[in-house]
């Protein structure tokens, strides 16, 4: 099938508004680790955070890449057995401006499923053997574009923000919580005002922080689509594998489920967004 002719109206109409969302959650996160750690220890406690979270995103963006595929028991696809995955994977890394293909790894695995780890420069794409048996190769070619748009974007550096943002109010909300409950007694009698709005701020800012983190992910795929769509050419073909994947993985774990179960999936939790959603706009 030939590409299609794409909209680029449509396609930065998309951006602007992927973009916004991004700038928008991301600095909710980082404002919500900030309020905590000045409710936690004033000036000083958001000084300390910008500079543990600082350290942090350095670590975990030069980490690499290898100790998350030994997470995954993940091997190095054979170029021998897998030509034509290294050859789709050279020629969109091309098409994107890479310098370099990302390198290739498998996971023996019945479920479908694909993701990039690493930085620009030392990227990887990991993918399951299901989903290289089970996609055909418009399919295939769709789910690598995506894959290669958030290593362009440097979706890897921005979520890894966002963990240790997530991460770092969570442990300062349990650290305040206990040292509010340590002192409570006193407080209540008489040695001075019990900080109401400060214990709100640090019970609802876990959860709120989740949130944002989950908000940011799912932007960040709407972008990886878009990108991939400009990447093939073919947004059809995106969107016929993310209809597949959706299908197969669905039966798979309704068939662990009692007869007549389904999965509850409230879309507020989901670190993707929903299927139809990305299919109607890839149309």
């Amino acid at each position: 099938m030939l590409p299609v002719s794409i909209d680029p109206e449509i396609r930065d109409r998309y951006r602007r508004r992927n973009r916004a969302h991004t700038l928008f959650l991301a600095s909710g996160a980082i404002l919500l680790l900030g309020l905590c750690a000045y409710t936690l220890a004033g000036p000083t406690g958001v000084v300390w955070a910008a500079l543990g979270g600082g350290l942090s995103l350095v670590l975990a963006t030069h980490m690499s890449p290898r100790m998350v595929l030994g997470l995954y028991g993940a091997r190095e696809l054979s170029p021998h057995a897998y030509p034509q995955v290294y050859r789709i994977v050279r020629l969109l890394s091309e098409r994107a401006g890479l310098s370099a293909p990302p390198r290739l790894y498998r996971v023996p695995s019945r479920m479908m499923n694909a993701f990039s780890t690493g930085r620009r420069d030392e990227a990887v794409i990991c993918m399951t053997d299901a989903l290289i048996a089970r996609l055909d190769a418009r399919e295939f070619v769709g789910v690598m574009a995506h894959e290669l748009a958030h290593i362009v974007h440097e979706d890897i550096t921005v979520m890894a923000l966002a963990d240790i943002v997530s991460r770092m109010t969570s442990v300062m909300s349990a650290l305040g919580l206990f040292l509010v409950i340590f002192h409570l007694p006193g407080l209540l009698t008489g040695g001075g005002d019990v900080p109401y709005a400060a214990i709100v701020v640090l019970i609802i800012a876990p959860t709120l922080g989740t949130a944002l983190q989950l908000g940011l992910s799912r932007t960040r795929e709407y972008e990886a689509d878009v990108g991939a769509a400009a990447l093939t050419g073919d947004p059809d073909g995106l969107a016929s594998a993310l209809e597949k994947l959706e299908r197969m993985q669905g039966r798979m774990w309704e068939a662990m489920l009692p007869q007549g179960a389904r999965i509850p999936d409230p879309s507020v939790l989901r670190t993707h967004p929903q299927t139809e959603e990305r299919v109607r706009r890839l149309k």
